[in-house]
């Protein structure tokens, strides 16, 4: 296999919103790796205040009941990799600000263990302000908030003694284990669309992008690869993964043109019988591409 991301071909993933009414994550899973799918991920809501003060955003007056009903994600990562052996568990996004920094590195470092270095962390800066705001964040301050979180969790996966002194992080020198498996911590790719502040912290402390939508990428991504090559970093090592994808020969081979590494697909929220013949279905782009 290559050593970089973009040298081999463009991988298949799924992208599955899980409910306590849809088909079990732990089951759609191993469905997706007996497959030969790459990887599976799930999106993060702590919970999703009534008003409705932030509009939906997929842009319909109503927000989906599936935005309400959304399992803890690091949990069903967890029991899905104690049943599967091979393929990627991520989130599609998670929402690092609405954690406590230092006990969400230990579980998702010990998921990462425990998963033997299979989980992906697909993260966004967030965009329900209610929710936001009942953490404790200040919607204004979220990406600055998401980066110390970020850059926080990195000392405590990678350092033996690791401290942090920031504006919403700060902690003294401390031990923590287990560490993750991968070095020095999971896979970070951040979603959002392209601008200087998103591609400053993916070349900052990311390992790839997630894009919203696929206009002007090649010209994105050049500019991406660049600001990665002035921190010093091989550009070629950089993972681009648009999430949630309805799949088309004509959007995929676009996609493997601009140079993505990983596309994910979107399966809905439903039951075995609907899923499973749409996963079947979806076996012709993990052949061609």
């Amino acid at each position: 296999m290559s050593e970089y991301p973009g040298d081999g071909p463009m991988k298949i993933g799924i992208a599955f919103h899980s409910t306590d009414l849809a088909m079990h994550p732990v089951e759609l899973a191993q469905e997706a790796e007996a497959r030969g799918f790459h990887s599976f991920y799930i999106p993060e809501h702590t919970h999703i205040p009534t008003s409705r003060r932030t509009p939906a955003p997929t842009g319909t007056p109503e927000l989906g009941e599936e935005y309400l009903r959304s399992p803890d994600p690091y949990i069903a990562l967890a029991a899905a990799g104690a049943v599967t052996e091979k393929i990627l568990l991520g989130t599609g996004i998670g929402l690092p600000a609405q954690h406590d920094p230092i006990t969400f590195a230990k579980e998702l470092a010990t998921l990462d263990w425990m998963t033997k270095g299979r989980f992906i962390f697909g993260i966004g800066y967030g965009w329900n302000h209610e929710e936001m705001e009942n953490h404790g964040i200040v919607v204004k301050t979220r990406r600055a908030h998401v980066r110390e979180s970020m850059l926080a969790m990195r000392e405590l996966w990678s350092k033996d003694v690791a401290s942090f002194e920031g504006e919403f992080v700060r902690f003294e020198p401390s031990w923590q284990w287990p560490k993750p498996i991968q070095k020095p911590g999971p896979r970070i790719l951040i979603g959002g669309g392209a601008g200087p502040k998103l591609f400053s912290q993916i070349a900052e402390y990311g390992d790839g992008w997630m894009p919203i939508g696929g206009a002007g990428m090649a010209a994105q991504l050049e500019t991406l690869r660049g600001l990665f090559e002035e921190r010093g970093r091989d550009s070629r090592a950089l993972h681009v993964v648009p999430m949630g994808v309805f799949p088309s020969d004509k959007k995929l081979a676009y996609y493997k043109e601009c140079g993505v590494t990983e596309c994910v697909l979107r399966v809905p929220s439903a039951g075995r019988d609907e899923i499973l013949p749409i996963l079947d279905d979806f076996l012709q782009y993990v052949d061609r591409f």
